[in-house]
C-alpha cells in the first residue's frame, strides 16, 4: 500500500493514563480496519484517505479517491468501501467509487445513483448499500435507493416521510433508523425507522435536540447520536442515546469539542467521535466516550483534516 511517512496516533498523546491501561483500551481489534475517507474545502483541498495501521498504531495515507468531492456518503459493505454522490466546486455528483483495500485501488466504473445528490446519508443493511435523502442542488430529497453489489444495480425503496439532507443513519435489530438532518427550511429532530418486513417508514420519538450533520452508531445496545448543528446553525457538542425498548432519548455527557459533520464509530469496545468542525476550524482530533464514567477524553489525532469526510470500518473476513 502506498503510504507516506508522517504519522498520526490513535492513542491519546501526552496522556496521563498508565501504559498498561492505555494499551488495554487503545489496542485495536485485529478484525477492525478504520478508514477516514475524503473531505474537501477551499482551505483543505487534498481530499485525503487515511487508514489506521494497527501494527504500528498510526495513521497512514492511502490511495486517494478518483474525484475530489465533499459531502459524499461513505460506507463499508463487505470487503469494500463505497463513496457515493457529493459535490465539487460546480455541481452535485451522482457517481460512485469503490475502494478495494486488497488491491489498494479505487474503481469508478460502477452504476451511478438515480440523481446527483450531496449530503446523502448512507448505511449498510443486509449486505447492501442504502442511500437516503440528500440535496440535488435544487431540492431536498426523500428518495431511498439500495445498491446490490451481486447484481451491480440500484433499486428503489419506499421514500422517507420527510425530505432530509445531512441526516445520519444506523441499523439496529434489523431495522434502519434515519435521524435528523435538514429539509432546507428547518433543522430536524424527527427520526424514522424502516422495517424491511413491512417495507415502509414509521416515525419514532424525536431527538431531544434538532441536529444536522451529526454522527451516530450503535453502542451497548443503544443508538448514540452526537454533535451536528442546531436550528440556529451552531455546532453542537451535546450527545444523546435512544433505547428502543423504552422508546426514550436520554442525554449523554457532552463531548469536549463542538463537532459538526462528526463521525461516530465503535472501536475496540470504545465509542469514538472523529473529526468534524467547531464552526471556526476543522478537527483532526478524536474523542473516546467512557460509558462507565459518562465522560469523553482525548484519543489522539489523524494526520489530516477531513472537512465533510467520513469514517468507514471494514471487518476482517
Amino acid at each position: 500500500m502506498g503510504v507516506y511517512t508522517q504519522h498520526g496516533s490513535l492513542e491519546p498523546q501526552g496522556s496521563a493514563i498508565p501504559a498498561s491501561q492505555n494499551n488495554r483500551k487503545a489496542k485495536p481489534s485485529q478484525s477492525d480496519v478504520v478508514y477516514v475517507v475524503g473531505g474537501w474545502s477551499k482551505d483543505d483541498p487534498l481530499c485525503p484517505v487515511e487508514q489506521f495501521c494497527t501494527e504500528y498504531n498510526e495513521w497512514k495515507t492511502t490511495t486517494p479517491i478518483m474525484r475530489h468531492r465533499r459531502d459524499a456518503g461513505v460506507c463499508a459493505v463487505g470487503r469494500f468501501i463505497y463513496m457515493v454522490g457529493g459535490a465539487d466546486e460546480i455541481t452535485c455528483i451522482s457517481s460512485m467509487e469503490r475502494y478495494d483495500p486488497g488491491q489498494t485501488v479505487w474503481n469508478g466504473e460502477l452504476p451511478s445513483i438515480s440523481s446527483p445528490r450531496s449530503r446523502v446519508c448512507v448505511c449498510e443493511m443486509d449486505g447492501c448499500l442504502v442511500c437516503i435523502g440528500g440535496f440535488d442542488g435544487h431540492m431536498y430529497l426523500n428518495s431511498v435507493e439500495r445498491y446490490d453489489s451481486s447484481r451491480n444495480a440500484w433499486s428503489k425503496l419506499a421514500p422517507l416521510q420527510h425530505k432530509r439532507a445531512g441526516a445520519t443513519a444506523v441499523v439496529m435489530n434489523g431495522q434502519l433508523y434515519v435521524i435528523g438532518g435538514t429539509d432546507g427550511n428547518t433543522i430536524l429532530d424527527s427520526v424514522e425507522r424502516f422495517d424491511p418486513a413491512e417495507g415502509c417508514w414509521a416515525l419514532c420519538p424525536p431527538l431531544r435536540t434538532p441536529r444536522e450533520g451529526a454522527g451516530s452508531t450503535v453502542f451497548l445496545g443503544r443508538i448514540y447520536v452526537a454533535g451536528g448543528r442546531d436550528d440556529l446553525g451552531l455546532p453542537l457538542k451535546t450527545a444523546e442515546k435512544y433505547d428502543s425498548e423504552s422508546f426514550r432519548w436520554t442525554p449523554v455527557k457532552p463531548m469536549n469539542n463542538k463537532r459538526y459533520q462528526v463521525s461516530l464509530l465503535v472501536f475496540n469496545d470504545l465509542l469514538l467521535a472523529v473529526g468534524g468542525s467547531d464552526g471556526v476550524s476543522n478537527h483532526k482530533t478524536m474523542e473516546a466516550y467512557e460509558h462507565e464514567n459518562n465522560c469523553w477524553r482525548h484519543f489522539g489525532s489523524m494526520k489530516s483534516k477531513h472537512p465533510g469526510g467520513h469514517v468507514a470500518v471494514l471487518k476482517a473476513s
